[in-house]
Parts: C-alpha cells; sequence; structure tokens
C-alpha cells in the first residue's frame, strides 16, 4: 500500500488475536450491497465469530454480521448472509494450498475503506492451545502491573 492511501478502520476482530497466532495478511475487497455499504459506514458491522472458506476458487466470509441500515427499506439483505471476497485467482490459489496442507484457518482481522472501498483484512492463523492464550494473559498482566508501578513513582 502506498503512503498516500489513507486506511479508515471500521471494525476490528479483537478475539481474532486471542484465540489464534496471525501468520499472514491479506487484503480483499467485499462484494457488497448498497445498504450494507451505508450500515459499514456507520460502524454497525461485527466481526467477531467470522471465518473465510474456499470453494469453487472463490473465497466467502461466513459469519460477519452487518446490521440492517435503518432508512433502507425491501434492500436490505440478511445481516450475516456468505459474503463473496474479492482477491486474484493465483492468491486464493495459494491460500488454499496453505490451508489444506498446513491446517491453518481464514480470520478477517478488520474491516477499513480506502479510497471509499471497503476491504477487509484476512490473516492466516493457527489456533492457540489453552497454555498459549493463558501465557499472552499473563504477559498483558505483567506489562499491565509495570505501567501502574511507573506511574506511582
Amino acid at each position: 500500500m502506498g503512503k498516500t492511501e489513507e486506511r479508515k478502520a471500521v471494525a476490528q476482530n479483537k478475539k481474532a488475536y486471542h484465540d489464534y497466532f496471525v501468520l499472514d495478511r491479506f487484503e480483499a475487497g467485499i462484494e457488497l450491497f448498497g445498504t450494507e455499504v451505508k450500515s459499514i459506514r456507520q460502524g454497525k458491522l461485527n466481526l467477531k465469530d467470522s471465518w473465510c472458506s474456499i470453494k469453487d476458487g472463490e473465497i466467502f466470509v461466513h459469519g460477519m454480521h452487518i446490521s440492517p441500515y435503518e432508512h433502507g427499506n425491501i434492500f436490505n439483505r440478511d445481516p450475516v448472509r456468505v459474503r463473496r471476497l474479492l482477491m486474484h485467482k493465483r492468491e486464493i490459489m495459494r491460500l488454499l494450498g496453505q490451508t489444506k496442507q498446513e491446517g491453518l484457518t481464514l480470520i478477517p482481522l478488520s474491516v477499513y475503506f480506502v479510497r471509499g472501498r471497503a476491504k477487509i483484512e484476512l490473516g492466516l492463523c493457527k489456533g492457540k492451545k489453552l497454555y498459549d492464550k493463558r501465557e499472552t494473559a499473563a504477559k498483558k498482566d505483567a506489562a499491565r502491573n509495570i505501567e501502574r508501578s511507573m506511574k506511582n513513582y
């Protein structure tokens, strides 16, 4: 991405960073309808339990909830419908190979706008075990305690 492009972040998937190790990141476009774009601009979107699948050379996002636009009427779509993502065929095939061979997962990390177009950041992720999650939480607690003690002095 160039320096002049401004990324206006709309939603983050914080749960993904807790549950997975993010090994690589990819940018994809999202195939949306008009009222969905308006809802995303208002920030009414949830990525919490979303995931991606690859079928017939196309990549889809499941479980991404976009709330219906309140001023839309018959044009509103199902909030949790499966949406197609837009990527180059070569990138999709590479991701398919990595997910099949290495047992990795594609997880949406964030949604943002670049030059007026909605983009989604996908993470090629490996699941964390319970002890990995505990270790991460312990590191956060230690950092928080150090920061607190530095404020007190």
